[in-house]
């Protein structure tokens, strides 16, 4: 099962405007957010991760809210972090 999962933009990495590092959770990992060109995230705003890619931005409320239903599905989205903490972008 994949899963979007929220994340929110901590940094963009220097010399690569389409990578930010992101915190899921208390993980930390670069992201490609490459495809929110027209509406780019700012540090501390929210965006939906899903395979190394932010899709979409959210707002704390909704980050919240996907976070806590993902935390009570268990399994999965214990499985979907451990996969976001091997992870690599560079």
């Amino acid at each position: 099962m994949c899963l979007g999962i929220p994340g929110e933009l901590i940094e963009f990495v220097p010399d690569h405007p389409d990578l930010a590092k992101v915190d899921v959770s208390g993980v930390k990992r670069v992201i490609n957010v490459g495809l929110l060109a027209d509406d780019m995230p700012k540090p501390g705003e929210w965006v939906l991760i899903h395979v190394g890619f932010a899709l979409s931005k959210i707002d704390e409320a909704e980050a919240a809210a996907a976070l806590e239903f993902l935390e009570g599905i268990g399994q999965a989205y214990d499985d979907e972090l451990a996969a976001l903490q091997e992870s690599r972008i560079e």
